[in-house]
C-alpha cells in the first residue's frame, strides 16, 4: 500500500486548501482512511477518517466545521478540504490507511502512512 499527500503549501489566515491523498497498491475496500496533523513540538493529532466502502465520515469535535474528508472511489483519492484556517492550523499534514471499517482515532491504530504535506497559514 502506498500514500502520497499532496496539496499543502501557504495560504493567509482565512483562507482555503484542499489536500489529496491517492492510494495505491491493491483495493480499498473495507479501509479506514485517515487524516492526522502534526504541528512542531505537539504530538500527531487526529483530524478526521473515512470508510472506503460506505463513506461514512467521523471527524475529531475540535475539527468539526471547517474541515471534511471526502473519497473518490474511481480516482483512488480521498481529500481534506480545510476553510477558514487559522495560523494555528499550521503543521504537517498525514494521510494514512488500515485494513478495517472501525473508525480508529489513534496514530498507532493506523498501518499505513503517506509522507506528509506542509500546511503553513500565515497571520
Amino acid at each position: 500500500v502506498q500514500l502520497q499527500a499532496s496539496g499543502g503549501g501557504l495560504v493567509q489566515a482565512g483562507g482555503s486548501l484542499r489536500l489529496s491523498c491517492a492510494a495505491s497498491g491493491r483495493t480499498f475496500s473495507g479501509y479506514i482512511m485517515g487524516w492526522f496533523r502534526q504541528a512542531p513540538g505537539k504530538e500527531r493529532e487526529f483530524i478526521a477518517a473515512i470508510t472506503w466502502s460506505s463513506g461514512s465520515t467521523y471527524y475529531a469535535d475540535s475539527m468539526k466545521g471547517r474541515f471534511t474528508i471526502s473519497r473518490d472511489n474511481a480516482k483512488n483519492t480521498v481529500y481534506l478540504q480545510m476553510n477558514s484556517l487559522k495560523p494555528e492550523d499550521t503543521a504537517v499534514y498525514y494521510c494514512a490507511a488500515r485494513g478495517s471499517d472501525y473508525p480508529y482515532r489513534m496514530p498507532a491504530e493506523y498501518i499505513y502512512w503517506g509522507q506528509g504535506t506542509q500546511v503553513t497559514v500565515s497571520s
